[in-house]
């Protein structure tokens, strides 16, 4: 049972009030005590070490100084406004800079006093700074029982103006803690889990995360907190798959007969990979259950997801069932459907076309097709899931870059299933972390298609600047010579639309004048133009009747042009690792030696640096996908925000995988023992569960 005092209205805490509790609750959702004391600090300053300023360099990262202020001013006006000082201790002077707040920080120090100064350093022209330091004046009585660690909370700057700044939010988490006692805190893990992995109480790591007397404490505070919440995470992930597997039924698909077997003798264009053969195995093992089916399937662009699909809706066939495939873009849907279609060509086997563009008689005739059985499978967009599409007997829902479609979209796929749903395949070329899969797809069955097909060469990816803008182009040419076709892709980020449609505009004109009419015909693609122009100009690039098509990201889930084989990204430094990953896979689907270059400034950040020296070195998507969790953390990825699972407190998906790896190892474990969790030992857990169901709703359980 939760504290009836944690539940208190954060504005009843010594020291917050009323002005003060709406600033929290704006600033940080922080409503109660207990969201304040789920606030965790984000890293702890050593009150015991201090650095000098002669030994500081741009790599010295965060330092604790001690010194005198010896200037203040105010620096620039309008947006380039900034308070300036100078601190300097018995070894030399460093800069300190604010570039907002100025006029409450002129207020609160004071030259010619000591203060103790924390903050990151940086190089800024010939010499270093700390941009926006904490401050705190140097008191030496306080520090001698001073505690040594001290946490650091995030905080914002309207924060920081109005009284909740570092220092404050310390007084007030002294407050929070005096009033807390151990009852208000109890143990949602067994007895035997804390011996096991000798881990301290929930109660005493909370009060060590915060304010712990050691090291040692600390690091004990954090492997708890950290096991807990992933722990957690994952027992529930893994009850909700039990859970369906229990009670979702499904058809079963106990039959691979004429129509897979023939194909797979007679028809099959290659030999399938290791990976393919052991990702069917996985998948027509769920198919003969009898409970339904909810897979995810990964693979990197060009790995052979859609022959694994298409064996898949093949089972179906077998099993006298229907297929659908359904996809996110009208471009990719009509790749997928002339590709299936020439794969099963002389089968029998009847395919429908199905998307917004379909009307009038051609419309009419798939529906009714679709209704009596004529049709086997179907390929279309989300027109699959309007209301008058109804389907003879639907065996088999598969969807590609599934995370484009939304809950409330798949959901009406499986209400045209009676009397069980579909068995579903979601696909993505979107490498995923295996963290991150764990996480978001917790609940869910994962199958990886991780090996090219065999003879498929690899892509060389160069780094350029400005400075090799002809060299660049006179490469192009000597593509273009050879019969090959080009992308040139430009950024486009909602923020600043009409600035970069103005790059795109502007770049289209300087490749016009370099590849001039009639020798060169060059195509033009951004998201800002009418469906039917976005597809005639697509037209014309998979026909062949223009060389280099000057595009948007718009192209990054598109269509299959096996003779493209060059990819100039331009500014580079403006996309993430997974969209260059993304767009560098529009070529390298022939047989020719293909090429991605990447096109930035000559000054480049230490992230953007790293990002295209990542590029530049592996085509692994899922080494790639794993560096970009590193730079920019699970928050900052495509499709993750919408799970609802990520708010994690404390743990890092980037650098905490072995400890989430080990804790869905003993979560499953329990679960294997006991399902339901009856058993006494785990009543803690079940409790826990049971008042946590409303806080996960499990998108994935539907795809």
């Amino acid at each position: 049972m939760k504290s009836a005092l944690l539940d208190s209205p954060i504005g009843y805490l010594k020291g917050v009030g009323p002005a003060k509790a709406e600033l929290l609750q704006k600033e940080l959702e922080v409503f109660s005590f207990e969201d304040l004391l789920y606030q965790y600090p984000f890293r702890h300053v050593d009150r015991t070490t201090f650095h000098r300023v002669a030994d500081l360099t741009p790599d010295s990262g965060d330092v604790q100084l001690r010194g005198i202020l010896r200037k203040l001013e105010t620096v620039g006006a309008g947006p380039k406004k900034r308070l300036v000082a100078k601190l300097r201790d018995d070894s030399g002077v460093i800069e300190l800079v604010w570039f907002k707040g100025a006029t409450w920080l002129v207020n609160s120090l004071e030259i010619g006093k000591e203060y103790v100064v924390f903050g990151r350093v940086s190089s800024y022209g010939s010499g270093l700074n700390i941009a926006h330091p904490e401050m705190e004046e140097f008191d030496p009585e306080k520090s001698k029982t001073a505690p040594t660690l001290l946490p650091v909370y995030s905080s914002t700057e309207k924060l920081n103006s109005k009284g909740l700044d570092v220092r404050a939010r310390r007084r007030l988490m002294v407050e929070l803690l005096q009033k807390i006692q151990p009852s208000d805190l109890p143990e949602n893990l067994p007895d035997e889990l804390l011996a096991k992995l000798r881990l301290p109480s929930r109660y005493a790591a909370i009060r060590g995360i915060h304010f712990p007397l050691s090291q040692q404490e600390l690091d004990a505070a954090r492997k708890r907190l950290k096991f807990e919440e992933l722990f957690l995470l994952q027992l529930r992930l893994l009850q909700l798959k039990h859970g369906r597997h229990a009670s979702v039924k499904g058809n079963v698909f106990d039959q691979v007969g004429e129509y897979f077997n023939r194909y797979y003798r007679e028809k099959m264009p290659f030999e399938l990979t290791e990976a393919q053969k052991r990702v069917i195995k996985e998948i027509r093992r769920d198919l003969g259950l009898g409970i339904q089916m909810n897979r995810l399937l990964q693979g990197d662009v060009g790995s052979g997801k859609t022959m694994v699909a298409l064996l898949c809706m093949l089972i179906a066939l077998d099993n006298g069932f229907q297929a659908c495939l359904m996809a996110p873009t009208e471009i990719l849907a009509q790749q997928h459907f002339q590709s299936i279609t020439a794969y099963l060509d002389g089968m029998g086997i009847e395919v429908g076309y199905l998307t917004g563009s379909v009307k009038g008689n051609p419309r009419k005739a798939v529906l009714e097709r679709l209704a009596s059985g004529d049709l086997h499978i179907v390929i279309g967009t989300h027109a699959l899931l309007e209301d008058p599409v109804e389907f003879h007997r639907l065996g088999l829902a598969i969807t590609d870059e599934q995370h484009r479609f939304g809950v409330a979209q798949r959901a009406r796929l499986w209400n045209k299933s009676k009397p069980f749903p579909p068995h579903v395949l979601v696909m993505t070329a979107t490498p995923i972390p295996r963290t991150l899969a764990m996480t978001l797809y917790g609940d869910l069955d994962i199958s990886v298609i991780d090996e090219l097909p065999p003879g498929r060469k690899p892509i060389t990816t160069t780094h350029r600047t400005e400075a090799h803008r002809l060299r660049v182009f006179g490469f192009m040419k000597e593509q273009i010579a050879l019969g090959r076709q080009i992308y040139v892709v430009y950024p486009l980020i909602e923020e600043s639309e009409k600035l970069d449609l103005k790059n795109l505009e502007e770049g289209y004109e300087a490749i016009s004048r370099a590849f001039p009419k009639p020798e060169y015909q060059i195509s033009i693609l951004h998201g800002r133009m009418k469906s039917a122009d976005k597809d005639y100009e697509m037209g014309r690039f998979v026909r062949g009747e223009t060389q280099i098509m000057v595009a948007t990201t718009v192209i990054e889930v598109g269509v299959n042009v096996p003779n493209a084989s060059v990819m100039v990204i331009e500014n580079t430094e403006r996309f993430g690792l997974s969209q260059l990953h993304q767009l560098r896979g529009r070529v390298g689907r022939g047989a020719d030696q293909s090429y991605c270059i990447l096109m930035s400034d000559y000054k480049l950040g230490k992230e953007s640096r790293l990002r295209i020296e990542t590029m530049c070195r592996t085509n692994d998507g899922f080494e790639i996908a794993e560096a970009d969790l590193r730079l920019r953390g699970p928050g900052d990825l495509e499709g993750t925000q919408q799970s609802g699972i990520l708010n994690l407190k404390i743990a890092d998906l980037a650098r905490d995988g072995r400890i989430l790896q080990f804790a869905r190892q003993i979560a499953q474990q329990i679960l294997d023992e006991d399902p339901q969790l009856q058993h006494p030992s785990n009543a803690r857990l079940k409790a826990f569960l049971d008042s946590q169901k409303h806080a996960l709703r499990g998108w994935s359980r539907i795809s």
